[in-house]
């Protein structure tokens, strides 16, 4: 049985200190939860799995992700860093991957250009590149046809739709289709947040994180809306994710590393401690 990934991420927004990371709800009302480099250094420690870094505001901003902050996370971290945001060209890629990142998530880019998947791919290896979809639920399935119908958990119908600039510009993608696309031109993960959910510690939404895991044959993080460890085992046991990654309740001490996966192994889940 394959282990289970534990992943705390790190929404970081550039500030006059030189990076802070923060948290929101759906992607807005954000406020501070520390230094980046000092809360990588604790997961670490507490036996994260990996960590994922997202400038969040570098693509709505039209500016190049933070490689100072990546360097100094880099340096002090011994496990796989993946690092996101405004990344838009082979470049950049490039750049962040020299700067200590072990893996490139790419969003808004990969939206406008998808041929970017299949070059940066080609180059770095498939390993090296995850995809970030962020999500959200339209009920407007008589106007969609063609869209990919999904049963929410109160039987409703809906597809979802991609979304980008960091939540803020809806695509009129299906998250489904765009998924399996992102995965034939090379992408090596997948990294899918529900803005329905992100924030809101209602736990994760399971329907589209079960139809896209089900659907592919990478792997799939799951992400938005853990408020506890039981979250995570229905992300893995329901939702059939690879992965699961958190904000707040690592930020805000509420939980360690540590414990979840305890929580997690007693339930039978396999993870690595």
């Amino acid at each position: 049985m394959l282990t289970k990934r534990i992943i705390p991420c790190l929404d970081v927004t550039l500030d006059d200190t030189g990076g802070t990371v923060v948290k929101g709800v759906e992607f807005v009302d954000l406020r501070k939860a520390g230094d980046p480099v000092e809360l990588a250094k604790r997961y670490n420690q507490q036996g994260a799995d990996e960590l994922v870094f997202l400038d969040i505001t570098a693509s709505h901003e039209g500016r190049a992700t933070m490689i100072d902050v990546i360097e100094r996370t880099a340096n002090e971290v011994f496990i796989p860093l993946t690092v996101g945001g405004g990344v838009a060209s082979v470049g950049e890629v490039r750049q962040i991957l020299r700067a200590g990142a072990d893996k490139v998530g790419i969003n808004t880019a990969a939206v406008k250009n998808p041929e970017i998947i299949k070059e940066v791919s080609k180059i770095f290896g498939s390993q090296c590149i995850v995809i970030a979809i962020d999500c959200k639920r339209n009920a407007n399935i008589k106007d969609n046809p063609d869209k990919t119908i999904i049963t929410l958990e109160d039987g409703t119908p809906a597809w979802y739709e991609v979304v980008i600039y960091g939540g803020r510009q809806p695509t009129g993608i299906d998250a489904v289709q765009w998924a399996e696309k992102v995965e034939g031109l090379g992408s090596g993960e997948i990294l899918l947040t529900s803005m329905d959910r992100d924030g809101t510690h209602d736990g994760f939404d399971i329907p589209i994180t079960k139809t896209i895991s089900e659907a592919l044959e990478i792997p799939v993080i799951a992400s938005g809306g853990v408020g506890n460890p039981e979250h995570m085992y229905e992300g893995f046991k329901d939702g059939k994710a690879d992965a699961a990654l958190a904000a707040s309740i690592f930020h805000f001490s509420e939980y360690t590393v540590g414990d979840v996966k305890k929580y997690l192994q007693d339930k039978g889940i396999s993870v690595r401690l």
